[in-house]
């Protein structure tokens, strides 16, 4: 059996974290067998191994496109570990997206949830004028201010101010908010969901997690918020689906309904589970029974469409990087750059026609125009930005098949209008004609990896600084800084005059 050690980086001890200490350790990731696995071991503990890909081949494809950014100048790690120390230097990413917690009450009991107040015993909930404040922060980073951001909880919608916050992001200058709901008072609530298109939120991202009622015991509700989110005209919802190995079977079938409400659904952004919060009962045992990686999770796909989509048409979230290059090339600033390490996640965009499913991958040389698009970045000269939007124009039809791509779609035109005149109207159509389907999955004690969290561009703006999403649920550090700015359930009781129980679903299962 051979082992090739691929690359040397940095973990840590799942067990020591569940004894409250972020231990640092060695790691490496292997390729043994055709599988790429982190491979780790702690004085105290032992030796740990987790999956990483499946699927060798599709590591290979996707780490080729790794690249550092500019990162975050003034991000805030001095806590992740202690005072003294430092889980790593810099960050080297800037804020893709930002989350911010507005409060960790839920409506649901969910039994897997570790976040939610009810399995706290604390309320975490902070004022308008600190959700301000943690806007800001976001907004202040350097070289570029976060852009987007995503309210999210607990379950955001239980906010009574909820309005109130979607038109303070705007104002502080989001040019997209994104909404974290599990869909229930968007089922029950038509005039709320008006309210929040009205407010201005861009994009609802809604738990998903199959199509049956074993898989999700909320679909009847995810269905009627769709419905109701349709009839108002807020025509952009991602279904979130957790992928794990008990709703594998379903992954396609998600697919299908989303095709089938592509007027409303704009995307499925699969998550395969990742282990954090509660570790008491979790082991490397527990964890095999639900892992699921991408490759496995792209296999399930393909058997599910018949091969419609395939591995081969996903590629990795900093694959897009020199597009950002480019336009900041021709408009001479700083751009929000897609540098996450490429395990991060990775997606691709399929058309339908006559209940055929075709990826953008097939009529479109992706790998060749990304090549085109990153040569001309790097042009220099007098002139630059002319010859560059010429040579642009000129040959950006050149990598696409006319033949087989959509007739009602001028692609080159919208391609060349997106990236030399920075119209991303025209870029919505295209969006509003395809389904964006991508995937990311999230860090957690077993498979940590330094490096690969060095690179993260999904990060929550905390009381604590700017803090990587895989840092903030996959160490720990969220659920430390809640419980520290946060209140007693009784006391927020008795603040409100209310039971933290009067925040439950009254119409169907809590858990």
């Amino acid at each position: 059996m051979m082992i090739k050690i691929l690359e040397k980086t940095e973990s840590v001890c799942p067990e020591c974290l569940k004894e409250d200490k972020i231990n640092k350790i060695p790691a490496e990731l292997i390729e043994e067998d055709g599988k790429i696995y982190l491979r780790k071991k702690c004085k105290k503990h032992g030796s740990f191994k987790a999956i990483v890909f499946s699927d060798a081949k599709l590591y290979h494809k996707w780490i080729k496109y790794k690249v550092d950014g500019d990162g975050v100048s003034n991000m805030e790690i001095k806590s992740w570990l202690s005072p003294k120390e430092k889980l790593y230097p810099k960050h080297l990413s800037q804020s893709v997206l930002t989350n911010i917690m507005l409060t960790n009450r839920c409506n649901l009991r969910c039994k897997y949830c570790f976040m939610n107040a009810g399995a706290s015993g604390y309320v975490y909930e902070p004022t308008l004028e600190e959700i301000r404040k943690l806007m800001k922060q976001a907004r202040d980073e350097k070289p570029v201010g976060s852009k987007a951001i995503q309210l999210t909880g607990g379950e955001p919608t239980i906010r009574d101010d909820l309005i109130e916050i979607i038109k303070m992001a705007k104002e502080l200058g989001f040019v997209h908010v994104q909404l974290n709901t599990n869909g229930i008072k968007l089922s029950e609530d038509i005039e709320l969901c008006k309210k929040i298109k009205e407010a201005g939120v861009n994009t609802i991202y809604m738990s998903f997690d199959g199509v049956s009622k074993k898989t999700n015991p909320w679909i009847e509700q995810n269905k009627k918020a769709i419905e109701n989110l349709r009839k108002v005209g807020l025509n952009s919802v991602v279904l979130v689906p957790v992928v794990m190995k008990t709703n594998l079977d379903e992954l396609a079938d998600i697919i299908k309904y989303a095709i089938e409400n592509i007027d409303v659904v704009r995307g499925v952004n699969f998550q395969p589970i990742a282990f954090a919060g509660r570790l008491e009962k979790v082991n490397q045992e527990y964890i095999k029974k639900f892992r699921v990686d991408y490759a496995e999770m792209m296999k399930a796909i393909e058997k599910g469409l018949d091969g419609q989509i395939t591995e081969d048409d996903f590629y990795p979230v900093p694959f897009v990087y020199p597009i950002s290059k480019l336009v900041e090339t021709l408009k001479g600033e700083k751009q929000v750059e897609f540098t996450a390490n490429p395990m991060c996640g990775g997606a691709t965009y399929v058309f339908t026609k006559n209940g055929k499913i075709t990826p953008v991958t097939r009529f479109i040389d992706v790998e060749g125009l990304m090549k085109f698009i990153d040569e001309l970045s790097k042009k220099r000269g007098v002139l630059k930005k002319v010859r560059i939007a010429a040579s642009f124009m000129k040959n950006v039809g050149k990598y696409i098949d006319k033949e087989k791509a959509p007739k009602e779609l001028n692609l080159a035109k919208i391609i060349i209008n997106a990236v030399t005149k920075g119209d991303y109207e025209s870029l919505g159509e295209f969006h509003k004609k395809s389904l964006y389907i991508g995937t990311m999955w999230f860090q957690d004690p077993w498979n940590l990896n330094i490096e690969r969290l060095k690179r993260c561009v999904i990060h929550y703006t905390t009381f604590e600084g700017i803090i990587p999403f895989c840092a903030y649920n996959g160490l720990g550090l969220g659920e430390k800084i809640r419980k520290k700015y946060s209140i007693p359930i009784k006391e927020w009781e008795k603040k409100v005059g209310r039971s933290m129980n009067d925040d439950l679903w009254k119409n169907g299962p809590i858990s």
